[in-house]
């Protein structure tokens, strides 16, 4: 991902109870961040009597704020039981310092349905948008090395309006988190021809090729799963319940496959002696999809920046989220994607409605 100067000082506010592995390797990540950024501060919610011992005594101490939150958000937890009683929780505390402007960004390991509803509810939508998105980034063939593609989980609907919206905010995504001036954006179907796929597809892809000179993006058409990782496109949108489970099933995939070479590398004297002269290369192909090294989930068309860890990040994912965020904070990206997506009412006038059969 693109660089940008860590002169301007940034505040981050962390919620450090969420995540499946607990508070210290919440805290273990904000350290590792924090030795990496030198002008970044955070603000960490949760239990105090846990989480300072870990930094006492700490050189780090002076960029740290411990803000006391006794509550945790299970994972289990139902959103709808966390709006009515979270208020003491330490994810509500963390989203309540950006809602406040104490922070420039809110990063959580924590529930994700608990997590948008909180920062709906507490941030507000963004003008022009009817459903907030959840964007990631995905390993591909592009010279930036990743894709963008969303919604991944926030909401299993979309119409061709919310298409739309989702287009034009992961273009703003890309071209800020990515550094791409024309990000290309495709839309996910079955097929690339233009008969397939749902009526509100048809509709959504006439929208989005519409809109593409105003949101400074190219529209390339449809695109099917074999394109998500490939250097054909490099946004690309759909609906929540497919982007999450393309999502999942690619996490399980690469699973599968590092399980395999492993088994296939210790399976015999020989493949051990070729483990031993690939394990340079190997090693970079690891690190390349290391999906921690990307660790971290945008909410779009918020009031506010909110980055989703991974429940089970390890301390090095936990640290790529807090590094994204205040990689996209510093780019003033909330700014630049209200100001993208403030447009998209005005769209929807002039833009094909009707959808047929």
């Amino acid at each position: 991902m693109t660089g940008l100067s860590q002169d301007r000082s940034i505040t981050l506010s962390v919620d450090a109870m969420g995540g499946d592995q607990g508070p210290a390797v919440v805290a273990a990540g904000v350290k590792r961040f924090l030795q990496s950024d030198p002008t970044a501060r955070v603000l960490l919610h949760g239990q105090r009597d846990k989480l300072e011992p870990i930094f006492s005594g700490s050189v780090l101490a002076d960029r740290l704020e411990i803000i006391h939150a006794e509550g945790v958000v299970a994972m289990t937890d139902k959103p709808s039981h966390v709006m009515r009683g979270g208020k003491s929780t330490s994810m509500w505390s963390a989203v309540e310092a950006l809602r406040d402007r104490r922070a420039d960004a809110c990063v959580s390991c924590g529930n994700t349905g608990a997590l948008m509803a909180v920062s709906m509810i507490r941030l507000r939508k963004a003008e022009g948008v009817n459903r907030p998105a959840i964007a990631c980034l995905w390993p591909s063939r592009n010279p930036q090395g990743f894709n963008v593609m969303l919604d991944v989980g926030a909401d299993i609907r979309a119409d061709q309006d919310d298409l739309l919206a989702y287009a034009m905010m992961g273009a703003s995504y890309a071209r800020n988190g990515l550094g791409l001036a024309r990000p290309r954006v495709g839309l996910l179907n079955v097929g690339t021809e233009e008969h397939k796929g749902r009526a509100e597809l048809k509709v959504a892809g006439e929208m989005i090729g519409a809109a593409a000179d105003k949101g400074d993006f190219d529209y390339v058409g449809f695109v099917e799963g074999g394109d998500i990782p490939s250097d054909r496109v490099d946004v690309i949108v759909t609906d929540g319940f497919t982007g999450n489970v393309a999502l999942k099933t690619g996490e399980g995939t690469a699973t599968l496959i590092s399980g395999l070479m492993r088994e296939a590398f210790l399976s015999s004297i020989a493949s051990k002696i070729a483990a031993l002269l690939t394990r340079g290369a190997m090693a970079g192909l690891k690190a390349r999809i290391d999906p921690r090294q990307v660790n971290g989930g945008v909410f779009l068309g918020l009031g506010g920046l909110v980055v989703k860890s991974h429940g089970s990040a390890d301390a090095t994912g936990v640290c790529a989220a807090l590094s994204l965020a205040a990689r996209l904070a510093r780019s003033d990206f909330s700014e630049r994607l209200a100001h993208r997506i403030a447009g998209v009412s005005a769209l929807h006038q002039d833009a094909p409605k009707e959808i047929k059969a």
